[in-house]
């Protein structure tokens, strides 16, 4: 294929992802979805080979394009169906990141997938909000293997009724369920054409040609990194289980455009939920890879293939069942992109930027009790302070690296849910000096109208985010419930009136 049309084919199945994403978040009823965009839509070929993806959730994308393989391998699949998982040892993240996946018949034939993968804010667990405090993956909610919720056409009422008796608000979950089946509907409808009016030959001829370019332009950059090993370590503040400074340990060996990222030395899994499976590790690593291609770089398997990925079993980032990973998920997978940015940045410091606020800042609440008329949970992400580079100030108060959510509008929160945001700022000197300072990180203050539960999962509160070549590291974060300090992963019963306050940490600064 000439440039152009390998670039026009390139552009045409990422819409059909992008499409899918904008079904999903104008019929989605949540919060989580329609207005944080926490979710993901990608096309696989037949083998789970991932094709393209919407510039949505890396966490969510590089875990199924590790993943995808072994899940739809598995599969007796139908002209049809519609499978649903969330099972983080099958392929998952953690339980409330529900994936439905669909196949793509041209001609009887299968031709690909088309996959999304969404956060429901309530998925069966205790505590409202489903990321608990916890030790053991059953306490975390419902775990969903690959189950046929579409069975060639028909809709698998049992499996959904059995589904919704476990949540709390079975209206809402239904409705953002029902949203995903829509945009693998939608997805199905854009792919088929696109391959029939191609033909099946020519699409995976141009499939081919397209990872191979994806391939090239990876090698090419990876090339340019200094051959050699690269050794960084950073750790977890804690585990919410009384286990503290918690070792994520990298080696990354670069030779010949080859990347080898292993992990052997991290501390081993732990009676707390940050662990994660080996996909989410993957993720990561597959994240700050991706980010040093060109822009024009395809989405697809072709940009991975020279990235190697090694974890003892059960250890912290390639957990064993049934180790709790709610937090693995958000909290340990902004940590290894640390390390892996770490290592990177003794080869190549002037790409590479000072650690960013390190936590997704984890707020999860809802009403007290079990299900009931009137039961509502919520979910939320928090930014923080972007790490400085050594050509720019990092961002201030802004998501990075694992998570892409956007910032919940206070109106909307406080429309939908007993809630009063009663602040909302930057953290004003709390990215770390240098020639160029790390970005500053956000307050943002609730209080609650009515009692509810409250669970936090926060890091950075006890290790600081790094700086860069000599530059200085950022502010921890803090917690407060009524201006008294908390810790960094807790969970609270909280009366009408109680206020909690989140102030996140900044990024590192950088000097030259």
């Amino acid at each position: 294929m000439d440039s152009i049309a390998l670039s026009i084919f390139a552009s045409r199945i990422e819409a059909i992802c992008e499409e899918m994403g904008a079904v999903l978040k104008r019929v989605a009823f949540s919060p989580n979805i329609k207005d944080r965009l926490d979710f993901s839509c990608a096309v696989f070929d037949a083998a789970g080979e991932l094709c393209a993806q919407a510039a949505h959730i890396p966490v969510h994308l590089g875990s199924m394009a590790y993943a995808m393989q072994g899940i739809v391998s598995g599969i007796d699949w139908f002209d049809g169906d519609m499978v649903m998982m969330n099972d983080p040892y099958l392929g998952g993240t953690h339980l409330p990141d529900v994936t439905v996946i669909a196949p793509v018949f041209v001609d009887a034939q299968l031709a690909g997938f088309v996959v999304n993968r969404a956060h429901h804010a309530d998925i069966g667990a205790e505590s409202p909000g489903s990321m608990p405090i916890s030790k053991d993956l059953h306490e975390e909610g419902l775990i969903i293997p690959p189950t046929k919720i579409i069975c060639r056409g028909e809709m698998q009422n049992s499996v959904v009724n059995r589904l919704m008796e476990t949540l709390r608000n079975p209206q809402e979950s239904m409705g953002d369920f029902s949203a995903q089946i829509s945009a693998n509907k939608r997805g199905l409808q854009r792919l088929q054409a696109l391959i029939t009016k191609q033909g099946l030959v020519s699409y995976l001829h141009d499939l081919g040609e397209l990872n191979e370019y994806a391939q090239r332009l990876a090698h090419q950059v990876l090339s340019d990194i200094p051959a050699g090993e690269y050794h960084f370590t950073d750790v977890m503040d804690d585990d919410g289980m009384g286990n503290r400074a918690i070792t994520v340990k990298l080696k990354l060996t670069i030779r010949q455009g080859c990347i080898e990222a292993d992990f052997s030395g991290t501390s081993r899994q732990v009676a707390g939920n940050i662990n994660c499976p080996l996909s989410v590790a993957a993720a990561a690593v597959f994240y700050v890879f991706r980010c040093l291609m060109p822009a024009q770089t395809p989405a697809c398997a072709g940009s991975f293939k020279s990235i190697i990925i090694k974890a003892p079993e059960g250890c912290l980032v390639n957990a064993n069942r049934p180790a709790a990973v709610a937090a693995g998920n958000v909290e340990t997978s902004t940590r290894i992109v640390d390390v892996v940015m770490g290592a990177l940045a003794q080869a190549i410091p002037e790409k590479m930027a000072a650690a960013s606020h390190g936590s997704m800042n984890n707020i999860a609440m809802g009403s007290v009790g079990s299900m009931q008329q009137g039961a509502w949970d919520y979910y939320e992400t928090i930014g923080g302070g972007m790490g400085a580079s050594l050509h720019q100030h990092g961002c201030h108060g802004v998501q990075t690296h694992m998570t892409n959510t956007l910032n919940t509008p206070v109106e909307a929160l406080e429309m939908r849910y007993p809630l009063r945001i009663n602040r909302y700022s930057l953290r004003r000197h709390s990215g770390g000096e240098g020639k160029y300072k790390g970005g500053d990180g956000l307050i943002r203050e609730y209080e609650f109208l009515a009692p509810a539960q409250v669970t936090l999962l926060t890091e950075r509160r006890t290790h600081a985010p790094w700086g860069l070549q000599g530059g200085a590291p950022a502010r921890t974060g803090q917690n407060f419930l009524n201006d008294q300090a908390i810790a960094g992963k807790v969970s609270l019963q909280l009366e009408a009136g109680d206020r909690i306050t989140i102030k996140t940490p900044g990024g590192g600064g950088a000097d030259c």
